[in-house]
């Protein structure tokens, strides 16, 4: 899928209101470029790209974002308007086959609910973008999760920490829960949020700790799509341009956000010490 660049680009100098020449100007390119561009006559290259999305981002228009706003109101009623932040270029058709098997939930295709999510997951690589997904989920099974200890339990073990407790009864459950459904709803749990529920699957704080220092960081819902049904059911409605000046910005606020975040799980260690259970003693 190719970007919407001629339609970006009228967007823009719209927005500035600015002409062809003008906008030429300011990009150091030829305005033939930018009327050609306009027109779908060319096929940008990776500069010209860079250099209009990244002269936009600059002059505070978050394409993505107003995007992403302006799709939420075309999407069918029950359909939902899905984000996913991809490394590259997606080839070929969805597949719930392509991911690592230590995601949160195995295998699967992951994706958020907001433009700012997907975005801030890929902001360290150079070629990442963000696909806008139109969701139909009539005839499929959900399984929702909650920032709780069935959640918790489940991504210490597709994650691989639960070794020692993988032939445990209340675990073979919850994995067999867990895929049984075509797709999932449940809190992200990004590195921070894991080493949190490391500390709980080590016996460092107890579950009710571990629940309150999650939400503290909390990073929205991801739907994880597992079965071949469920990416069916998405249709990739538009392909959008990060530049390395709004993949400068979204990293900046997560870094932001780490720090706060870090501050409120020490807060949440000492509101609720000695509160809940440990893993010996839930699993024993």
């Amino acid at each position: 899928m190719e970007y919407y660049f001629s339609k970006d680009l009228l967007s823009i100098r719209e927005i500035l209101g600015i002409t062809q020449a003008e906008l030429a100007a300011k990009l150091n390119v030829q305005q033939v470029t930018i009327s050609r561009s306009e027109l779908g006559e060319t096929r940008p290259s990776a500069s010209l790209l860079e250099k209009v999305y990244g002269y936009a981002f600059d002059k505070n228009i978050n394409l993505g974002k107003l995007k992403g706003m302006l799709w939420s109101e075309k999407i069918e009623s029950g359909h939902k308007l899905l984000f996913h932040g991809a490394k590259s270029v997606i080839e070929g058709n969805l597949s719930v086959r392509k991911g690592r098997n230590n995601n949160d939930f195995g295998q699967g295709f992951y994706t958020g609910e907001s433009y700012e999510q997907a975005i801030s997951f890929v902001s360290g690589f150079e070629k990442s973008c963000v696909y806008f997904l139109d969701f139909d989920p009539s005839n499929l099974k959900c399984q929702k999760y909650s920032v709780d200890q069935e959640w918790m339990l489940t991504i210490a073990c597709y994650r691989g920490t639960l070794e020692q407790y993988e032939s445990h009864p209340m675990i073979q459950k919850l994995i067999e829960k867990s895929r049984d459904c075509d797709y999932i709803i449940a809190p992200i749990a990004d590195n921070r949020m894991f080493q949190i529920i490391s500390s709980f699957i080590n016996g460092e704080i107890t579950d009710e700790q571990c629940k309150h220092c999650l939400a503290a960081t909390n990073l929205g819902y991801q739907y994880v799509f597992i079965s071949d049904q469920s990416v069916k059911s998405i249709d990739l409605i538009e392909r959008v341009y990060i530049s390395e000046s709004e993949r400068k910005y979204y990293k900046g606020i997560r870094t932001s956000d780490a720090k706060l975040g870090e501050d409120k799980v020490k807060l949440a260690r000492i509101e609720y010490r000695g509160q809940g259970h440990y893993i010996d003693e839930i699993l024993n």
